[in-house]
């Protein structure tokens, strides 16, 4: 045996486990093309989702109860932490790992086999992601990072209104407005999940939009963030772990804090699915199903009734990765409280016989 644990992919999730794995003194092999490339991605968390291990340093921004905009104003009453890209990926050292620079073009649950033709063996993870594909809902999102000195703008998770330029029956945007530290936040359009979804140049246009509308001053010099990821595909299960095991929420695209917090349990050779968490995922889905069936000028109504849902609720439906009765509980409530013209789409694109998703 090369290793007790071989690693394949160092994004967030792959640098978790093995940084974990190696705590616990296992010998770690990991195996990526770009094993240094730098983390350019902003990444968040509600703080209640993050492991206690993890080095507080790397929160670049705490939030206590940020902004949502549907029809309504809705504070959420619970605490968002942005982190700090560079440092949380220097936090998850990987010292004492064999470092392989190269492509994993074969594996199985006991070796690696890679383009230049090494074969390593032990138990293996595959966190090397999920590839695009036209059958795959995606997220995608354009931002720009403005200075915060001359703005009084509060936090916003989902900002729904229609003041970037789009027409209520286009695909559905919304912004996303997080201070990345002291000095600087991000402003960025967000597309949930679409198949296919907006593309960057109208995300761009529509964010230009919203931030003239707002009185937000740019130059179009700012640093700017682009997002395209699939937020549906991962298959729990085999050696599979974070956006490849199906840890990114499909109707939201977080997959960072359930990586960083079920990476001591996979370093240990358990498995975070269990029964519960396996049908709390399929519920997921379905809700997946629903969201990019819905007409885009009733998507900030379904986002008005899921914020209007008590604070537990949401919780459980946004993070409760084995809850399956919060889950179940959360999904009902927010179905009654729908009107009946959305549930009868819902119903109809759970139950697979709705007409096929365009975009959100």
């Amino acid at each position: 045996m090369d290793a007790e644990l071989i690693i394949c992919g160092l994004g967030p999730a792959g640098r978790a486990v093995a940084h974990r794995a190696l705590a616990r003194g296992l010998a770690v092999t990991v195996i990526d093309p770009h094993p240094d490339r730098v983390w350019t991605p902003t990444y968040a968390a509600w703080a209640d989702e993050l492991p206690d291990w993890l080095d507080p340093a790397v929160v670049a921004a705490t939030v206590d109860g940020p902004t949502a905009w549907a029809v309504r104003e809705h504070r959420i009453d619970r605490v968002y932490q942005v982190l700090d890209t560079a440092r949380l990926q220097r936090s998850l050292t990987l010292d004492g790992a064999g470092v392989i620079a190269d492509r994993v073009v074969e594996l199985d649950a006991g070796s690696v086999r890679t383009a230049s033709g090494l074969t390593r063996t032990g138990r293996v993870i595959d966190a090397r992601g999920l590839a695009r594909s036209p059958h795959r809902a995606e997220q995608t999102a354009y931002g720009m990072v403005l200075p915060r000195d001359a703005l009084d703008q509060p936090t916003l998770f989902m900002d729904w209104r229609l003041d970037n330029g789009a027409d209520p029956d286009d695909p559905a945007s919304f912004l996303y407005a997080v201070p990345l530290g002291p000095d600087t936040m991000l402003f960025e359009e967000t597309c949930l999940a679409g198949r296919p979804a907006l593309g960057p140049d109208v995300l761009r246009h529509r964010l230009e939009h919203r931030l003239r509308a707002r009185g937000i001053p740019f130059t179009g010099a700012e640093p700017v963030e682009r997002v395209r990821f699939p937020v549906q595909g991962g298959k729990p299960g085999h050696g599979r772990f974070g956006a490849a095991g199906g840890l990114t929420h499909p109707a939201t695209g977080y997959s960072v804090a359930a990586s960083l917090s079920a990476a001591d349990l996979v370093a240990a050779g358990a498995t975070p699915w269990t029964v519960q968490a396996r049908t709390v995922a399929a519920l997921r889905r379905a809700g997946l199903r629903a969201l990019l069936a819905l007409p885009p000028r009733d998507v900030v109504v379904f986002f008005d009734a899921f914020f209007e849902l008590p604070a537990p609720r949401q919780r459980s439906y946004l993070s409760g990765h084995d809850d399956l009765r919060g889950t179940l509980a959360a999904m009902r409530a927010l179905f009654a409280a729908l009107p009946p013209r959305l549930r009868r789409v819902i119903a109809t694109s759970v139950a697979g016989i709705g007409p096929a998703p365009a975009g959100m």
